[in-house]
């Protein structure tokens, strides 16, 4: 029917019309596609370009918490966030392999983001100032990722799907840890409250961002979601999002920064303002407050951790020798 030779990226030469209606038909029935299934290369490539995207936010998304473990206010706080940060850096282990299984080798695409080529979550690129920070970005960072991630574990790609359900599982946990953070602070003195609506102020619009510019704007939308890739689109999530969030900031005794935010009773949601938009773009293109010192701490540490990948190659390297004699 086709050839089944590969090229030198792993992707199936090119298929006739009956191969594609057959993987469109597949898709559609909510089957899973494996590694080695025949796929479009559109499909690999959207797919290679949203793991790795992923997989960069959580590796990068490490540092605005690291940078409180040592200053955490108690032991048990310093552990939590440790092992928080440590789950982080699983993430994005898990998606570097699950984009392996498309023919990419996690070495190009760590160099993709140390050259500053790829993209990851703008809100990573804004400072985490105080320890409610911590607790921001737990409860609404962690959130949205939730929201957006929780579906992708109906991911149409297996491998993908499959690592989504322990991320998310993760994920939850991180939420809830934020989120006692808040109430913690909610319910403490006054200065502890207004750290927490600090927080909530700088934090909650780029937490909007997150889900990525509206539905007529986005570029790969209709295609990720035909292929299930996606199964909400960017607009359905904000709005999944703010209907759930803006209750808890009432439980906390704390004010969303949203002058045109309100209930509407005819449709059951929240009505609310729009980003700046402006400030979406310009983080996206490097201009945030924190893309360049976010990047050279990861250049600064992939080039300290050199000698263990030389010696963890080197360990491999005699291993096989030993199994050859």
């Amino acid at each position: 029917m086709y050839s089944q030779a590969l090229d030198e990226r792993g992707a199936h030469a090119q298929p006739d019309e009956a191969v594609n209606a057959a993987f469109e038909e597949r898709v559609a029935a909510e089957e899973k596609i494996e590694a080695n299934d025949w796929m479009p290369a559109a499909y690999r490539k959207t797919l290679i370009r949203q793991i790795s995207q992923h997989a960069h936010s959580e590796i990068i998304g490490m540092q605005p918490e690291g940078n409180w473990i040592t200053r955490a206010p108690s032991l048990r706080r310093k552990a939590i966030l440790l092992a928080k940060v440590q789950d982080e850096a699983g993430h994005g282990l898990y998606l570097y392999a699950a984009a392996e299984t498309l023919g990419v080798s996690r070495e190009e695409l760590v160099d993709q983001l140390l050259a500053g080529t790829a993209k990851y979550s703008s809100i990573f690129n804004y400072p985490s100032l105080t320890w409610a920070d911590m607790g921001a970005i737990g409860w609404l960072v962690d959130g949205a990722a939730i929201m957006n991630q929780i579906p992708l574990c109906r991911c149409s790609y297996g491998p993908y799907a499959r690592a989504m359900v322990r991320i998310c599982k993760e994920e939850s946990f991180h939420q809830r840890q934020g989120f006692e953070i808040m109430v913690t602070l909610a319910r403490g003195t006054d200065a502890q409250r207004a750290m927490a609506q600090d927080a909530l102020n700088r934090w909650w619009w780029p937490s909007l961002m997150m889900f990525g510019p509206h539905d007529a704007e986005s570029t790969h939308s209709d295609t990720s979601m035909r292929w299930k890739i996606k199964r909400f689109t960017n607009d359905e999530l904000r709005q999944k999002f703010v209907d759930v969030t803006v209750p808890q900031a009432a439980f906390l005794g704390l004010t969303v920064p949203d002058p045109d935010l309100r209930y509407d009773d005819s449709t059951g949601h929240y009505l609310f303002g729009e980003p700046d938009w402006d400030e979406f773009k310009a983080v996206l293109r490097g201009e945030g407050p924190c893309n360049a010192q976010r990047l050279a701490h990861r250049r600064r540490a992939h080039d300290d951790g050199a000698w263990v990948r030389e010696a963890a190659e080197a360990h491999a390297a005699k291993q096989r020798k030993r199994a050859v004699a």
